[in-house]
């Protein structure tokens, strides 16, 4: 809620110092509905222009995001590890059989069940299921590097893909502006249509144009651009789930212990919600018992 305290904050400070330096909000709030219309009307069919349906069906997941935070919190990070220590020491102790039924079908696997955070998270699942199954093809310690590749590879196409729509909204938040001063220049072109008019009637239609500017401006500094950025940052932090799984997966293929694993994959997650050695130390010792 951070961005929403924010944003009326900044709208705050912008209209209450206008109206307390004596700025005459009427012709303002007259203009405002039509420059709105014509400025976030053109905003929108372009950013539909630019986007596929699919894109666009995504776009309210990404505003939730932006106003609840990170998807993935400090507990999240920790039954992850859970379900990866749980399954590299059913590697280690069992023959590949058994752990094969574990990736080929995780929605009747006991260990994924007892993690449901990882077993509804489709994509978290998908990508561990596979590298598991191409460990199991006969991945050797040498070929360490080639996994983290594969794997680096597909982190970063997703990773793309879903900062699609945050690129999108900064690309309108620049040409934000731009449209500001169509709006503008249409309302100039209705002042000139009226120069027969009064002055005091003119100098209010000029004000009014000059809003579309204003408001122009306003949105792509003030509002799209900075829920570009958060988006990003949500976005990026929560790609840092699935390094853990990269980083955990790559460490075993090298002939790691499953606890030295895991304790690396610790040392990945973000500073703020990363857990103490401690923690980590009771959770696998739990485990273990």
């Amino acid at each position: 809620m951070l961005f929403v305290g924010g944003l009326i904050f900044a709208l705050l400070c912008v209209f209450g110092s206008f109206a307390a330096s004596g700025g005459a909000l009427a012709p303002l709030i007259a203009s405002m509905p039509f420059e709105l219309l014509t400025i976030l009307g053109s905003g929108l069919g372009i950013f539909v222009m630019a986007n596929t349906k699919d894109s666009l069906k995504q776009v309210p997941s990404y505003i939730k995001l932006v106003l609840k935070g990170a998807r993935y919190g400090k507990e999240d990070y920790m039954q992850l590890l859970n379900l990866l220590f749980r399954l590299m020491k059913l590697s280690r102790s069992k023959d590949s059989t058994e752990l094969e039924q574990h990736y080929e079908n995780p929605e009747d696997s006991e260990i994924f069940k007892s993690v449901p955070t990882v077993l509804n998270d489709v994509r978290t699942r998908d990508f561990i299921c596979d590298y598991l199954r191409l460990i199991g093809m006969g991945v050797e310690r040498d070929d360490a590097y080639l996994l983290d590749a594969a794997m680096e590879r597909e982190l970063k196409k997703n990773l793309s893909e879903d900062l699609h729509i945050a690129h999108c909204l900064q690309s309108l938040a620049d040409a934000l502006p731009a449209l500001g001063i169509v709006a503008a220049v249409l309302g100039v072109i209705k002042t000139m249509a009226s120069i027969s008019k009064p002055p005091a009637v003119l100098g209010e239609m000029i004000a009014g144009a000059m809003v579309g500017t204003f408001l122009g401006v306003l949105m792509a500094y003030g509002i799209f651009a900075p829920l570009s950025a958060k988006m990003q940052e949500l976005v990026k932090k929560d790609a840092r789930y699935q390094d853990i799984v990269k980083t955990v997966l790559v460490a075993f293929v090298q002939g790691q212990s499953p606890e030295v694993c895991a304790e690396i994959g610790r040392k990945d997650i973000p500073e703020d919600i990363m857990p103490e050695f401690s923690e980590l130390d009771s959770m696998l010792s739990e485990i273990k018992n």
